[in-house]
């Protein structure tokens, strides 16, 4: 981010932009050295694996960058595997390959936060054309305060599934 446009960013979509960028760093932090297979251990009794919960976060953005005014990196392409409340993976081959979905990650986290750096207060004020608690009052920014709990919630489940795989934990 240039300094202009991080001087002309709101309080609002500052703090937003910093809480995409730490959920970047941890599931980057917890991905580091798991395997695509290891990604697809799946937790028991219940639960998703490591390679859901990445592609579900992919899924998760996609579906809010058209606020943004940024295009989806797979377009509506990941629900079937990975939108709430879809089946487990329990069979690898539909699987995405979990380097393919952390750079499909990257890519959408890179394009909320440009698109953050263009919202202004009054658009962080509009209603929201969809809210996933049924709030009757939800804004834009109300909204992305809502999605971005979603996607720290599920980074720290990173830190249990690579635990899941093997691996020590990544985060003192």
């Amino acid at each position: 981010m240039n300094p202009n446009e991080s001087a002309a960013q709101s309080a609002d979509t500052l703090v937003l932009s910093q809480q995409v960028q730490m959920v970047r760093a941890v599931i980057a932090t917890n991905l580091n050295g798991i395997s695509h297979p290891e990604s697809l251990i799946q937790p028991r009794p219940a639960g998703n694996c490591l390679n859901w919960v990445i592609g579900h976060l992919l899924c998760t953005y996609d579906k809010v960058l058209p606020l943004l005014g940024e295009e989806p990196v797979y377009a509506g392409k990941l629900q079937e595997l990975y939108d709430r409340g879809t089946p487990a993976l329990s069979d690898a081959s539909p699987a995405l390959p979990l380097d393919e979905l952390l750079r499909g990650l990257n890519m959408a986290s890179e394009r909320v936060q440009a698109g953050l750096r263009r919202l202004s207060p009054a658009r962080l004020a509009e209603p929201a054309p969809f809210s996933p608690t049924n709030n009757p009052r939800e804004t834009v920014g109300t909204l992305l305060a809502t999605l971005l709990f979603h996607q720290a919630y599920h980074a720290g489940q990173t830190g249990l599934l690579r635990r899941l795989a093997g691996k020590q934990g990544a985060i003192a």
